[in-house]
């Protein structure tokens, strides 16, 4: 850590134990040495005609001690000054140090260790030395992210003669190279490193190469030693310098927060959707393959209860308006999933947590990167990034694009008709599944100039098309269904840290979504794709009722976010979050004279207002964050009447909600949460509008609310002889009032609110890695029993039963082998063992019907590995990967009757270069 800068108080407030009793006069005096106290001794006189015995001196810091800087501190960044009493002898001893101003943090502590080591000139009455007290102020300044040091040794392997002069040069892997000159006994320093991986290499005299890999933390400096070898021997190594990074921040903070990082993810060929059903607590159930229709849960919950953002605009206003389980991995540098207790920034009325995909945040230098796979049913997914930030201007822009492709012409097992109209078991392939999605992002502005850290415009154009192949639980087939949207949109993004006290983030965009449905096929399809006869009227989905119709979704929004530190332990945030969105449509296939009912008028306004406190106590080991919530929701309708008619419906929704989010670490590996929230969900436009398709409108609709509780408690021990450690055990209740569900018959749908529910559940998850990162295992499990508490209404008979159609135990599996330095120096060879398990569940309620004869979803248990081969460059980096998907073809299920992909085979290849500004 670099030499804390620091400054002496001028207040010298006397003199104790003067051992002379004549009268004390001084004069000002001013110093070099920026740690001397400089005002007159109390009680002295500035009288110009004082003799040089009575001039008062004050002392001066001659022997400087370095504070440690509290690792609490470092790790949340947090500075600090201590204004301390120091009394000095007539050695220049500190015999006494007090705190008179506290900073918190593990400073003051600090601040006295390393000032009763300090050597002073001691106060002078003329020429006697005398005792004295003073202030002084050490400054605590926020160390260096990190940095590397050492030694640079002659070719010679036997000898240990250094090198001065030598150059050593260190390369982010933004592309900034940093260099320095070893000194006169060849020992150099490079400091002030984000985290990150370099590479490092030594030069001199045509010779040069690095022989070791080393890792610092965020206020440490690591040591190691450069030998120079023949020059064609050169190969510079990766140098990993450790740091405390955004993602391992918010996982110590108090928040209810689960953090998946992708940079492994990003090399294999699973889809964001499979990467999230490894974690515990989190299901990802598909209707199909890619592309199909997705349902993300949460603790027992699921659909809208959980919101979805891309960098805290939600996901559907952010260019992606398919299910998250589409987003391309490798446009996301990490997830964040928020359970239960969502924070006041994201403007959220989740009722059950959030996700918020985050995106690449690095935004220095010059960057490309580009991903292609290829596999089963003719999938082909590609992936392309590229970004540039010019330095000195500190303009910036970026660029990224997607398209996806797949036929999803997989086996399933159905019910098909003989020759005599008897219902028989077959496997057949998917005819007509088909899906492909494509879209590109820009953004340019200015990064971390003096009037703003950010200042980006993005504009976004995001289109798919799905074949839909049967209805939602595969008893009728469909040849020509489909449906398909369109998004386009911009934002504007604004964040400025103005000071240590203040800051903002201010967000606004629109976004314009077409969706179309086409239903006007006049044949009967069969599982083989065969059309077996003609209709009377055409219409597949609803016989006779065919359909090819448009809808128009626009939505303007905004996000406000404002923080105040009042001192370093207090912060204060508001956020102000309004949403307006507006729907009108077509049915192109409506009779001329009647009214069309998808013109109707849809109009929803929401805000949602935030006001948070967070105390930091204890030196940090200690967080607490309460906050309190506005939910306002003002609709305006038209309801479509028999006859044409048309009624007006406007209803306005006004709820408050609050909660608090506490955490404590009792050591630096060990620390627990509690979290507590009553939350309010207003319906989402889908839920009152309907989707125009499957889901019909119902203006009626209610806000849910619930009580959320979380308690977690969590073992990170990571530098043990043994490895590294980790376990997380995490208990939840949910308890749902006006509960919200999709109720209908196989063809149509409607939200509804069916009164009252509860979830309660564990998860518990645990890992360990050996050292040098050879070998990891990773586990979790989750047991979550989700019931109806409702006693009357539509399922007052099922009081009790868990809801249906839902693994309530699921279970996950990872065994990672890597080997390192295959080949090259820098190359890295990985297995991964994937393994998943989910127990058996009811289609139906539990106390409907005889058990024996009841549908069921029998327990899974499904394989896949991934083989990776990582080969490193000095300028960047490429991977190869070979996946099998399902390895033992085992039939999947995550909703009854709606089978899944079976074996599948993928290959990835990625590129990521670096080059400098």
């Amino acid at each position: 850590m670099d030499l804390q800068r620091l400054w002496a108080s001028t207040l010298f407030m006397g003199v104790i134990g003067v051992f002379s009793s004549a009268p004390t006069q001084a004069q000002d005096q001013e110093s070099s040495n920026p740690a001397t106290p400089t005002q007159p001794a109390e009680g002295a006189s500035e009288d110009s005609e004082s003799t040089d015995d009575d001039t008062l001196h004050a002392p001066v810091l001659v022997g400087f001690v370095e504070a440690t800087y509290p690792p609490e501190a470092a790790e949340t960044r947090v500075e600090g000054q201590v204004v301390l009493q120091l009394s000095i002898d007539t050695e220049g001893q500190v015999t006494d140090a007090v705190v008179q101003a506290p900073a918190g943090h593990g400073f003051d502590e600090a601040a006295v260790d390393a000032a009763l080591q300090f050597r002073f000139e001691p106060a002078r009455r003329g020429s006697t030395p005398v005792a004295a007290r003073i202030l002084y102020t050490y400054d605590f300044q926020r160390p260096p992210e990190g940095a590397v040091a050492g030694k640079v040794l002659l070719p010679d392997l036997k000898s240990e003669e250094t090198v001065a002069g030598a150059t050593v040069l260190l390369e982010g892997p933004d592309g900034q190279r940093y260099s320095t000159r070893t000194d006169a006994d060849g020992t150099f320093r490079i400091g002030g490193l984000p985290p990150g991986r370099y590479l490092l290499q030594a030069q001199a005299g045509g010779i040069g190469r690095t022989d070791v890999t080393i890792a610092v933390a965020d206020d440490q400096t690591a040591e190691t030693t450069l030998r120079l070898l023949p020059e064609e021997d050169q190969n510079p190594i990766e140098v990993t310098v450790w740091g405390s990074t955004d993602a391992e921040r918010l996982r110590r903070s108090a928040q209810a927060v689960q953090v998946v990082e992708l940079d492994d993810a990003q090399r294999e060929a699973s889809d964001l959707g499979e990467v999230l059903a490894r974690q515990e607590g989190i299901g990802i159930r598909r209707a199909g393959g890619l592309g199909a229709p997705t349902q993300l849960s949460l603790n027992g919950l699921s659909g809208d209860r959980i919101r979805l953002f891309l960098d805290g605009v939600p996901l559907e206003f952010a260019g992606y308006p398919f299910d998250v389980a589409n987003v391309p991995v490798n446009l996301i540098e990490r997830v964040e999933v928020y359970r239960g207790v969502v924070p006041i920034r994201f403007g959220a009325d989740a009722l059950g947590g959030a996700v918020n995909l985050v995106t690449e945040q690095d935004l220095t230098g010059t960057r490309g990167n580009v991903s292609y796979q290829v596999g089963s049913f003719d999938t082909q997914r590609i992936t392309a990034l590229a970004r540039h930030r010019h330095a000195p201007s500190g303009f910036f822009a970026r660029m990224a694009g997607f398209f996806d492709i797949t036929r999803n012409d997989y086996r399933i097992d159905v019910e098909v008709t003989d020759e005599v109209g008897r219902l028989s078991p077959a496997t057949v392939y998917r005819f007509r599944d088909g899906y492909q999605a494509g879209g590109a992002n820009l953004e340019v502005g200015f990064v971390d100039v003096s009037w703003a850290d950010r200042f980006l415009l993005r504009g976004f154009v995001t289109a798919f098309q799905n074949e839909v192949q049967h209805n939602i639980v595969m008893s009728q087939v469909f040849g020509e269904v489909e449906n398909q949207e369109l998004s386009a949109g911009g934002s504007l993004r604004y964040d400025n840290q103005f000071s240590d006290q203040f800051a903002v983030s201010l967000i606004g965009g629109y976004t314009r979504n077409r969706i179309e449905f086409l239903d006007v096929a006049d044949c009967v399809y069969d599982w083989f794709g065969q059309c077996i006869r003609e209709r009377t009227t055409p219409g597949e989905v609803e016989p006779g009722n065919p359909r090819d119709q448009v809808l128009w979704d626009n939505a303007a929004y905004g996000r406000l976010n404002f923080a105040w530190q009042m001192r370093p332990q207090h912060t204060i945030r508001l956020a102000v979050s309004p949403t307006y969105f507006t729907r009108t449509g077509e049915d192109r296939l409506s009779a001329p004279e009647a009214r069309d009912p998808l013109t109707a008028q849809r109009d929803l306004t929401t805000v949602v207002t935030g006001l948070e406190y967070e105390l930091n106590l204890v030196n940090s080991r200690l967080q607490n964050i309460l906050f309190a919530k506005n939910y306002l929701q003002l609709l305006r309708s038209e309801e479509p009447l028999p006859g044409g008619a048309i009624r007006n419906l406007d209803r306005n929704t006004n709820r408050f909600g609050f909660g608090n989010a506490f955490r404590f670490r009792f050591v630096e590996w060990l620390y627990m949460k509690a979290s507590y929230e009553f939350a309010t969900r207003l319906p989402p436009p889908e839920e009152v509008f309907g989707n125009g398709v499957f889901i019909a409108p119902n203006l009626e609709l209610q806000p849910e609310v619930s009580h959320n509780v979380n308690l977690e408690l969590t073992i990170d021990a990571r530098d043990t002889p043994s490895g590294a450690w980790r376990a997380d055990f995490n208990g939840f209740l949910r308890e749902l009032d006006q509960m919200i569900a999709l109720l209908g018959n196989d063809r149509f749908f409607t939200y509804q609110n069916v009164f009252g529910a509860r979830s309660v559940g564990i998860e518990a998850a645990a890992g360990w890695t050996s050292l040098g990162e050879w070998v990891s295992l990773d586990g979790n499990v989750t047991y979550q029993s989700v019931r109806n508490t409702s006693s009357d209404g539509a399922f007052g008979a099922f009081e009790g039963d868990r809801i249906p159609n839902q693994p309530y135990l699921f279970a996950n599996g990872i065994t990672r082998l890597q080997v390192k330095e295959i080949g090259e120096r820098n190359d890295v060879f990985t297995i991964v063992w994937y393994l998943r398990w989910v127990q058996g569940f009811f289609r139906s309620w539990e106390s409907a019907g005889i058990r024996a004869f009841k549908q069921t979803v029998d327990a899974q248990l499904l394989n896949s590995i991934a083989v990776t081969y990582i080969l490193r460059a000095r300028r960047g980096a490429f991977s190869f990967t070979g996946q099998i998907e399902n390895i033992g073809d085992t039939q999947a299920f995550d909703f009854f009757g709606v089978q899944r992909t079976g074996r599948a085979f993928f290959f990835k290849l990625t590129a990521d270069v670096f080059t400098a500004d």
